[in-house]
């Protein structure tokens, strides 16, 4: 068997924990469509609840243009990654108004992904875990700032003397304590609120360590990385300032004795 055989085309698969990624916030990007169209179909308004999923596809929005900017220019072939390669799907899912164009996202990463196989991407997942865990924090974050935000909102909304009453306050709440900053200009009155609080911080304040740890660990591997100098590379230089040395020992050698010429010739004149 050749080894093209054994080694199935990856498409434009730019990495395992990457693509992964990019599956999860188009699932979680359709799933917001249909709890959007949902609220809208039941409430029958732009409730507080749609506008919060609205804010948080704007974020997933962004991923998506990135990911297209990203593609597109490291694509070997554009035209083939437009044509072929689903480029013109992931052009419209960049529009808000097409979000169901990112379900060919979806299909394209499942697809390439079982061509790989489960073992070979265990593998790849295993040796980048790094970056896998740096896109875990990234998706898990959206997702926890959502729900626990909509869960949130769901309790405090309509709260005698609540100041967390719409999907922009529940959004600022819930990243406000997830990085421990607690301005306490939004905080729950209600009991169901206080619980989903107890969640926010216990979730929230465990994601954002691990995204500390992650780039900490980037700026120690990044020295730890840093070529040393070799053996030879060490004799060279020592040989070099030995040079340096003997060169101003011979210099300040030549002006005693240019001082002795100049006191010899002064004394035979005189």
């Amino acid at each position: 068997m050749s080894g093209d055989a054994a080694q199935p085309d990856r498409g434009d698969l730019k990495g395992t924990n990457y693509e992964l990624f990019i599956l999860a916030v188009s699932l979680l990007s359709i799933l917001n469509l249909v709890l959007a169209a949902t609220l809208r179909l039941v409430q029958g308004h732009l409730s507080q609840s749609w506008w919060l999923i609205f804010e948080i596809d704007i974020a997933l929005t962004l991923i998506f243009v990135i990911d297209f900017c990203y593609r597109f220019s490291t694509a070997e072939s554009k035209r083939r990654y437009m044509t072929r390669r689903g480029g013109f799907f992931d052009l419209l899912s960049c529009v808000p108004l097409l979000r169901i164009f990112r379900i060919f996202r979806v299909v394209r990463a499942v697809r390439i992904i079982r061509k790989l196989g489960g073992p070979r991407v265990m593998r790849e997942m295993q040796g980048e875990i790094a970056a896998g865990t740096l896109y875990l924090v990234i998706f898990f974050g959206l997702f926890v700032l959502e729900f626990v935000g909509l869960a949130e909102l769901h309790f405090e909304q309509n709260a005698p003397g609540a100041n967390i009453t719409t999907g922009g306050d529940a959004l600022w709440w819930g990243y406000v304590t997830a990085t421990t900053v607690g301005y306490g200009d939004q905080y729950p009155v209600t009991r169901g609120g206080r619980i989903v609080g107890v969640v926010m911080l216990t979730v929230g304040v465990a994601l954002f360590a691990t995204f500390s740890g992650f780039l900490a660990n980037a700026f120690l591997t990044a020295k730890r990385r840093q070529p040393r100098p070799s053996a030879g590379t060490q004799e060279l230089t020592a040989t070099l300032r030995d040079v340096e040395r003997l060169q101003a020992e011979q210099q300040a050698a030549l002006e005693k004795l240019r001082e002795s010429l100049a006191a010899l010739d002064r004394a035979a004149s005189s």
